[in-house]
């Protein structure tokens, strides 16, 4: 009898957990459903509250999902969908539209250049790379798709902001770290900065983000105004002069133009106006 008593509360136990995991799994999707409809972030609270859990149960979820990058938490303590979900999430949905279509054009950009290329889009209130491309020059860096792009520091970032109240607005309100001494952190020299990239319908981030590295970004727009991605070119500093900077950017919008066409969608014409001839050592 005490043997039989023994197995059945082993059983129970099992029982209990596996319920208990199968549980926190199902809570997992839950707050993932959450996040997918709220881009521009929730609290541990308002989680909380939606799914009818305790605080405490929701925080240590959170913090589960946070460690294995499901998710993120911003610096005004807002969880977001992690680096982590959203490249699972390219992978199902095969990104975007423009994702599927642009591949064949960036990789032929990638080819061409010899340098490495991503695709950029936005996610709410944040700017993550959906797609890369190899290069043949050797470009060590390596940045994983779905990882947030610092907004001040990034060609990228800065073209989004720049396109963009609502990604402007938390650049200007965002932590502005000084990544390399070349990192533009001020209101003032940032905003003509963003200034310049609304008139030349580009952007260059020259070694702002790391030290040896030149970032170039290209806007992909839906129509005469929205930009719905962005083109970027990762080259070696040491190997870019102005002539070498205005070869890539009009590589760039000439791939982007492509883009647009397949998309169906209006062409435009940027300004290209080409480098800052002063700035381009820097």
């Amino acid at each position: 009898m005490r043997q039989k008593e023994s197995v059945r509360q082993k059983e129970t136990a099992d029982s209990v957990v596996l319920m208990g995991s199968n549980d926190r799994y199902s809570r997992t999707f839950d707050v993932l459903e959450l996040l997918v409809s709220r881009p521009d972030g929730m609290t541990v609270t308002e989680i909380s509250k939606r799914l009818d859990l305790p605080m405490s149960s929701s925080h240590n979820l959170l913090k589960r999902m946070v460690a294995t990058e499901v998710a993120a938490v911003r610096e005004d303590l807002r969880y977001a969908l992690g680096p982590r979900a959203i490249r699972l999430g390219i992978r199902i949905v095969d990104g975007l539209e423009v994702r599927a279509i642009s591949r064949r054009h960036l990789g032929e950009l990638a080819r061409h250049t010899g340098y490495d290329v991503y695709l950029a889009v936005p996610f709410g209130r944040r700017v993550a790379y959906v797609d890369r491309f190899q290069g043949s020059r050797p470009v060590t860096v390596d940045i994983r798709l779905g990882q947030s792009l610092y907004l001040h520091a990034t060609s990228v970032g800065k073209l989004f902001a720049a396109n963009d109240r609502q990604l402007r607005r938390r650049l200007f309100t965002g932590d502005r770290p000084q990544l390399t001494e070349h990192t533009l952190i001020e209101d003032l020299e940032l905003e003509r900065e963003l200034d310049r990239i609304t008139e030349q319908d580009f952007a260059v981030s020259r070694e702002e983000a790391i030290i040896g590295v030149v970032g170039i970004a290209v806007p992909i727009r839906a129509d005469h105004s929205a930009v719905v991605a962005a083109i970027h070119i990762s080259a070696l500093s040491n190997s870019m002069d102005s002539e070498t900077e205005r070869t890539l950017l009009e590589a760039a919008a000439a791939t982007a133009m492509q883009i647009e066409r397949d998309l169906g969608r209006a062409h435009h014409v940027g300004p290209l106006s080409g480098p800052q001839t002063e700035e381009a050592g820097r």
